[in-house]
């Protein structure tokens, strides 16, 4: 099953990403441990954003390491709300405020400014709608322009 973001124009806010987070997604998705993973929704978000240098990325994009409060609306579990860190695979540890760029809401979050929301496929074949809420923390903002 491929999952792939909706196309309704009102689901897909802009994107806007750091080119160094880009350089390295790109990076990671050419190795081999990663290449049998169905990457499609995140490489068309990738194809679709706009690029910025790390310095000029505002403070409520969500980039990689960035801490995020997300409202999650799952049709099977409601409403619900959660602080998120966006991590890259190998930083990911299997608990629930880790998120990898490769798991679905990973790949929904990336670019993502505080107010958007995006709907975006789960496992399973259910959709969830995907608010931002707050960025608690971005890289950029904080000065580690080079993390």
């Amino acid at each position: 099953m491929h999952a792939r973001p909706s196309t309704a124009a009102a689901s897909r806010p802009p994107l806007l990403l750091s080119r160094l987070d880009v350089e390295r997604i790109e990076a990671l998705l050419e190795q081999p441990a990663f290449r049998a993973l169905d990457t499609a929704a995140l490489q068309g978000e990738l194809g679709r954003a706009e690029l910025a240098e790390p310095a000029a990325i505002p403070a409520d994009v969500i980039t990689m390491n960035s801490i995020a409060r997300v409202r999650v609306d799952d049709p099977m579990q409601g409403a619900h709300e959660h602080e998120l860190t966006l991590v890259y695979p190998r930083q990911a540890d299997g608990s629930a405020d880790r998120v990898s760029i490769l798991a679905p809401v990973g790949s929904a979050l990336l670019g993502l400014r505080v107010g958007d929301s995006i709907d975006w496929p789960l496992p399973g074949g259910r959709n969830a709608r995907l608010q931002v809420l707050a960025v608690r923390y971005q890289p950029e903002a904080a000065g580690d322009l080079h993390r």
